[in-house]
């Protein structure tokens, strides 16, 4: 089972406590109603999709049920850090290098 670590919380709780919420840092169109069709299923619809750290939003329902962000490996499934919404992305080239020196 993974552990998840709440920003809001300030702990380390099991998955099932949580929903992942998709990609984050997605930001809505200023104006949705002039979006051709295209630009808005890019919109809606496509995301990045890497392999490797990937900026993911998450929702505590089962805590808090406050909203925010994590950065989690899509091929080791790990989280390597969790932040408020908010705040600044974090650098992955420095958690890259954390992740590798533990």
């Amino acid at each position: 089972m993974l552990l998840i670590h709440c920003p809001y919380c300030d702990e380390d709780l099991p998955e099932l406590e949580f929903t992942y919420a998709g990609e984050a840092h997605i930001d809505r169109p200023a104006d949705p109603a002039s979006l051709d069709d295209e630009a808005w299923r890019n919109y809606l619809f496509i995301r990045s999709n890497v392999k490797g750290p990937h900026y993911e939003r998450w929702r505590h329902n089962h805590g808090c049920a406050r909203f925010f962000n994590a950065v989690r490996d899509t091929v080791s499934d790990r989280f390597l850090t969790t932040y408020r919404v908010g705040e600044p992305r974090p650098d992955l080239e420095s958690l890259i290098g954390k992740e590798g020196r533990e």
